[in-house]
């Protein structure tokens, strides 16, 4: 079949002359349809009523465009949740909000997540790391994903929450359920065990609160409450959302990026045996990888104008999808884009792959200690670590990506 644009936007031009993507040709190619339509054009439409945003240059001006705001409710209206604790999330959560909502439910982790603390907990982000890969080191063959890739993250939010480990498998399988919720790849049969599991996971979040409120600790969850009571701009169920939608960020999208990274390391043999021989490649892995794959497909805004972007008009009132994945492979920014290369010098600064403006990821410095600590590890204890069997499926373009399982063996 000729997948060239032309060809494509005779059968899904709209009236305005810009082409329609349909949901099921962007989850079969995601890479090959941004590929495509990236050389024609600066932004397409989306078969949900959106529009997909496909070159870096673009994607960086709406990430700071005043005119393009976090989206609120529009995404979950669109995909047919207008109530519930689903819906409570997009809310009530800092992610999506704006202006003076979105200020004071940041503000009160902007000091708890200070560069001195990722800096103190590396030490120990490294140690749990080496405790994971200890625990199956003797057999000899495991599920990377299964394994390490998940209760990685999820150790590192538990040991910064004060979380008991104990509750990691609770709120990983939650999590996990919940975060299908920002791609377009459920039904609408999904729903309720998506909603279940975000009211489930909120009533666990609200569970300990209560109990620090009653005995505070020297933790974060405890710093948090008595930071936002200082403040007194919070109202209860936004005190409960922050933390929720820290414990969501801070588990699935690092397990996905751990597994993608490792992945693509042990198919380019090359590079994994360059990272094992010099630790000062670490870093440049670890930033390749975020780019070449990114576990986060898209960023959403909202268009209050119409914003003129290369001669073409995203209209006022417009959903929009900024497309993180294609910008992070655009052939204007980065030489042989289509190819995976640790030593690679184009990467911009800072990675783009953390958004920009006042929504850059409030975690970006400990995604990215646990991204490096989780590599070394790997390459220190298993050097010969590699892939028994096929290289996992990866799913998604839009919202947290999707990792299959992923075999892994090494001599023991």
């Amino acid at each position: 079949m000729d997948g060239s644009p032309d060809n494509k936007a005779r059968a899904a031009d709209t009236p305005c002359g810009i082409a329609t993507l349909s949901i099921a040709e962007l989850e079969a190619d995601p890479h090959g349809v941004f590929r495509r339509w990236r050389l024609a054009a600066p932004f397409v439409r989306h078969e949900s009523g959106g529009y997909l945003v496909l070159r870096a240059a673009a994607v960086e001006l709406l990430l700071r465009d005043p005119r393009a705001r976090q989206s609120e409710t529009e995404y979950p209206k669109m995909r047919g949740i207008t109530e519930g604790p689903l819906f409570d999330g997009f809310e009530h959560g800092m992610v999506t909000a704006n202006d003076a909502a979105h200020r004071r439910r940041r503000s009160p982790f902007s000091r708890l997540f200070s560069l001195r603390l990722i800096m103190e907990l590396r030490r120990r982000i490294r140690a749990s790391a080496e405790a994971l890969i200890d625990g199956w080191l003797a057999e000899g063959e495991a599920d990377f994903v299964e394994r390490f890739a998940s209760p990685f993250p999820a150790r590192i939010i538990s040991d910064l929450l004060g979380l008991p480990e104990a509750d990691i498998p609770r709120f990983t399988r939650l999590v996990y359920i919940v975060t299908r919720a920002f791609g377009f790849g459920f039904q609408p049969e999904d729903l309720p065990e998506m909603q279940e599991a975000a009211g489930e996971l909120r009533e666990y979040v609200a569970d300990l609160l209560s109990r620090r409120r009653a005995a505070p600790k020297d933790d974060f969850l405890s710093s948090y409450l008595a930071e936002a009571d200082r403040r007194n701009e919070l109202s209860p169920i936004e005190i409960i959302m922050q933390i929720v939608v820290l414990i969501v960020g801070g588990t699935d999208t690092t397990r996905v990026a751990l597994a993608i990274e490792i992945a693509l390391l042990l198919q380019h043999r090359g590079q994994w045996d360059a990272v094992r021989r010099d630790a000062a490649l670490v870093s440049d892995a670890v930033s390749e990888a975020l780019r070449y794959e990114p576990s986060v497909a898209s960023a959403t805004r909202h268009t209050v104008e119409d914003i003129e972007i290369e001669g073409r008009v995203l209209p006022a009132g417009s959903f929009v999808m900024l497309s993180t994945m294609s910008a992070l492979r655009d052939e204007r920014v980065y030489a042989r884009a289509d190819e995976f290369d640790i030593r690679r010098t184009d990467h911009p600064r800072p990675h783009p792959v953390f958004g920009g403006g006042p929504h850059r990821c409030l975690g970006e410095a400990l995604a990215r200690a646990e991204l490096e600590k989780g590599l070394s590890a790997l390459v220190t204890r298993l050097p010969g670590l590699r892939l028994a069997g096929e290289p996992p499926t990866l799913s998604g373009h839009s919202g947290i990506r999707r990792i299959g399982p992923m075999r892994v063996a090494w001599m023991r």
